[in-house]
């Protein structure tokens, strides 16, 4: 399971609040594919630096070379993270950046992952259980 995107929209996540607040507002229709003709493939929240790099790529197509789209991939990290500029170029979000709506503490998502799974597996286990099986499942 991949969980960055996760992670990094929780309070002691070491990057600028602007990421944060960036992710907690995006949808999963926020999300673009870069660098697919170098085969170097990453998910990325648009942003103004992600659109340059798209006109970039439809303009070179299957020509595309890494020195064409250097700007908008190199030195991203330290920019956004660290300086909070959104709009610096491409960096890794995935999809999942829709369902993330707050930034809690590490432990806060941690037990909400595992309450969430725990009931998950009770629901499905009852549905396949008898009648004796899921009462001794409820009281437990």
């Amino acid at each position: 399971m991949n969980m960055g995107t996760r992670f990094i929209a929780t309070k002691e996540a070491p990057v600028h609040d602007n990421v944060k607040k960036a992710l907690v507002a995006a949808s999963e229709l926020d999300t673009r594919l870069v660098m697919r003709a170098i085969r170097n493939t990453e998910r990325v929240l648009k942003n103004t630096g992600v659109e340059r790099l798209l006109e970039i790529e439809r303009e070179k197509g299957a020509k595309l070379k890494i020195e064409d789209i250097h700007d908008e991939v190199a030195g991203v990290y330290p920019k956004v993270m660290i300086d909070g500029d959104m709009d610096a170029g491409a960096w890794s979000c995935g999809m999942v950046v829709g369902l993330i709506h707050d930034i809690p503490t590490v432990k806060e998502l941690i037990d909400r992952i595992m309450a969430d799974a725990e009931r998950l597996i009770r629901k499905r286990l009852m549905g396949l259980l008898g009648a004796e099986s899921r009462a001794a499942l409820e009281v437990a």
